[in-house]
Order: structure tokens, then C-alpha cells, then sequence
């Protein structure tokens, strides 16, 4: 019914999760990543048939990508280019090809909301690959611009993650943001995948449309996550 895919790369388990996935974004050096860490990702990606893409951040390593920096739009093109080229070196000595791009944390926020950021994203991965598909909050600014740009996109949703009203994500700061209950994450994906609205923090009922379905290796319980959303997914 829909894809599922995760943030890998990023010091956690990632071959436990590996089996559940279509798809997978590597930290490829802005909020983490090393030549060493990619290259692992990228097998681990390859034994199971996995698709692979960049996951570009703000170059912040200390704040993990999760801290919004002022940039300039030839600031954000630079670093999409330089992490999404450090991926593809690695992905070639393995004779692997990249398929996707999807911004990490702040980055990918300020571009579901910002269309400047959306089109300086847009912009670079375009430059470096017009073959890459553009994944993005779904409904969001990136989405649209990479559309506007005749980019192949993917409107992505979350199991592990809570909504506010307007479709936005709910701050890692804020209580009950993550999704962390399997049982729960399950419920949320199904009703993802089949069109039923999901409830937002405050309560609303919210109808996402999304191709593609993040979960977070780094949300606690997330291997069990991954089987309880696995599961739910293929249910006749």
C-alpha cells in the first residue's frame, strides 16, 4: 500500500532494521556521517535490496541537524551538493547508485515551510542528478517546488512521529512528540496508508497524503516499531 523507509547512518542499528525497508536516507556528513559509516550503510542497504538516497543536513554535528542555521540559498545548495556528492563516491566504489534525496532535521523542516530553502534544495539536486527523487514532508513547500521543477517527488508521513494541525511535525521539544508505543505507531501507519485521517497532538483529525512512511532508528523501541508497522502494512 505504501513504501517504508528510514534515516540510517546515524550510529544506530541499522541492520535490524534493514528487512522492514524500501528505502533508506544515509547521513552522509552534516549531522554525522563519515566515509566509514556511509560505506557500511550502503552494503547493509544492498544485501537487502534497499534503495538508497542522501540525507543532507545543516553542517551541524554539535546540534545533530536539528538546529535551523541562517543560511543563504547558495549556502544550502553548496551543502546539499557536497554531502549528496560524498554519498555518491561511496555508493560508485560499490557499484551502487543513489536514488533519492531527503533533507535531515532543521533542514528538512525549514523546506516543508520555506520555499526559498525549498528551491535552493530543489536547485542543487537537480544540478548534481535530475534523476534523484525528492522525498519531503508531505503537502509541504519541497514537494511542491520539486514538482514546479518537473522533479520526481515522494510526499512522505511518519509512524513515530506526531502532527500538529496545519501538517506540520510536532517539535522533538514538545511532550509526546514521538510515537513511541509499537502498537500505537502501527495504528498510525495503517491509517496513513489507507487515507483515515490520523489524530493531531491537539486532537484533530488530520488526512494525510503520502507515498512514502518514515520511521526513526533512533526512536526508542524502534526495531519493534519497524515489525508492529511491517506487520500492520501488509494485513489484508
Amino acid at each position: 500500500m505504501i513504501e517504508l523507509n528510514a534515516d540510517v547512518g546515524e550510529g544506530c542499528d541499522d541492520g535490524a532494521l534493514m528487512p522492514y525497508l524500501s528505502r533508506a536516507s544515509i547521513a552522509c556528513g552534516g549531522h554525522t556521517g563519515d566515509a566509514a559509516s556511509m560505506t557500511a550503510a550502503l552494503r547493509l542497504a544492498a544485501e537487502h535490496g534497499v534503495a538508497v538516497g542522501a540525507h543532507p543536513s545543516y553542517p551541524d554535528r554539535l546540534g545533530f541537524g536539528r538546529r535551523a542555521l541562517v543560511a543563504s540559498a547558495e549556502d544550502i545548495a553548496a551543502w546539499i551538493t557536497q554531502q549528496t556528492e560524498a554519498l555518491a563516491e561511496q555508493a560508485v566504489r560499490l557499484g551502487l547508485r543513489l536514488a533519492h534525496v531527503k533533507p535531515h532535521g532543521a533542514l528538512y523542516n525549514v523546506a516543508a515551510q520555506d520555499r526559498k530553502v525549498a528551491q535552493a534544495i530543489v536547485q542543487a539536486v537537480t544540478a548534481f542528478d535530475p534523476g534523484l527523487v525528492l522525498v519531503g514532508l508531505a503537502g509541504s513547500q519541497l514537494v511542491a517546488a520539486g514538482r514546479a521543477a518537473g522533479r520526481i517527488v515522494l510526499n512522505e508521513a511518519f509512524a513515530d512521529r506526531r502532527y500538529q494541525s496545519n501538517g506540520q511535525l510536532v517539535s522533538r521539544e514538545t511532550g509526546g512528540a514521538l510515537v513511541t508505543d509499537p502498537d500505537a505507531a502501527a495504528q498510525q501507519a495503517r491509517a496513513l496508508a489507507l487515507g483515515v485521517p490520523v489524530i493531531a497532538l491537539d486532537g484533530t483529525p488530520l488526512r494525510i497524503q503520502a507515498e512514502t512512511l518514515c520511521l526513526h532508528s533512533d526512536t526508542p523501541h524502534a526495531l519493534n516499531i519497524a515489525r508492529a508497522v511491517h506487520a500492520a502494512l501488509n494485513r489484508g
